[in-house]
């Protein structure tokens, strides 16, 4: 599953190819959605926007879709009334005179009023968004230490959205690497020094991802994709079992925590 830098990259490019032009074809797939494909006609997209691992398509007649890609689904960007050569199925188009964007194999897509789409179930479990920016690493720390979180294991917590959204698999690695931790901790066991570490890891490693063409695991092209500056977002332990720690050259190991893969070093994680 795209994980949050991925969904927010995603939001990018589908506004830069459809925000502020009216729309000239709208197509569902969903029965209880086909009433929109006449309403929306002639009406613009306001923004596409990213929360966590969900999307939001706001139009400017005070409607907004909710659509959240989960396993499958994908956005595609074509040239209008083009159509990529794909076996999946196509669920939203939404076409402008020069450019349609399409979504494939999602099936979790609704219309919510824009003053009430707030109130979406998934939407009101969430935490805050790691990439936020007006979210500071003293509000994770907090987070991290309050009882409904301080108990719980590292490696499935950072998987809980509503802890943090946005956070997921390849992320969950990363930061537990850059902070020395291993999956079974728990925050309440952990120093100030060590809560602060975490705290900054959380937003630091999703926002580099997200600024430097961080993609998701199954597409990456293993060497292809790592930067060669110290800026660039790279994998230092995801997808590397059995190769070298990058700090002390111990065989990176592969673990099953919350039944998703998670990447450590032996040696370096305590």
């Amino acid at each position: 599953m795209p994980e949050g830098p991925e969904i927010r990259r995603a939001a990018d490019r589908l506004a830069a190819a459809v925000v502020g032009k009216p729309l000239v074809r709208v197509e569902f797939a969903f029965a209880e959605l086909k009433r929109f494909e006449r309403e929306l006609v002639g009406h613009r997209i306001e923004s596409i926007t990213a929360r966590g691992k969900a999307m939001l398509t706001r139009f400017d007649q005070g409607w907004t879709m909710y659509s959240h890609n989960q396993l499958y689904g994908v956005w595609k960007v074509a040239a209008a009334g083009e159509r990529p050569a794909t076996k999946r199925s196509l669920r939203v188009a939404l076409e402008t005179a020069r450019c349609a964007i399409l979504l494939y194999s999602a099936s979790d897509v609704s219309m919510w009023r824009s003053d009430e789409v707030e109130s979406h179930p998934f939407l009101q479990g969430l935490g805050p968004d790691v990439l936020d920016p007006a979210l500071d690493a003293a509000v994770v720390a907090a987070r991290l230490q309050s009882p409904a979180f301080r108990g719980r294991a590292l490696g499935g917590l950072l998987l809980d959205q509503g802890f943090l959204a946005g956070m997921g698999n390849y992320l969950r690695s990363e930061v537990l690497f850059a902070t020395g931790l291993r999956p079974g901790r728990r925050p309440k066991e952990l120093d100030a020094s060590a809560i602060a570490r975490l705290a900054a890891a959380l937003l630091d490693i999703p926002r580099l991802s997200y600024a430097t063409r961080g993609i998701a695991p199954a597409e990456r092209m293993r060497d292809d994709y790592l930067t060669d500056t110290a800026e660039g977002f790279r994998f230092l332990v995801f997808g590397r079992e059995g190769e070298p720690c990058p700090v002390c050259g111990s065989a990176i190991e592969r673990e099953m925590v919350g039944s998703r893969r998670l990447y450590l070093c032996p040696r370096c994680q305590s």
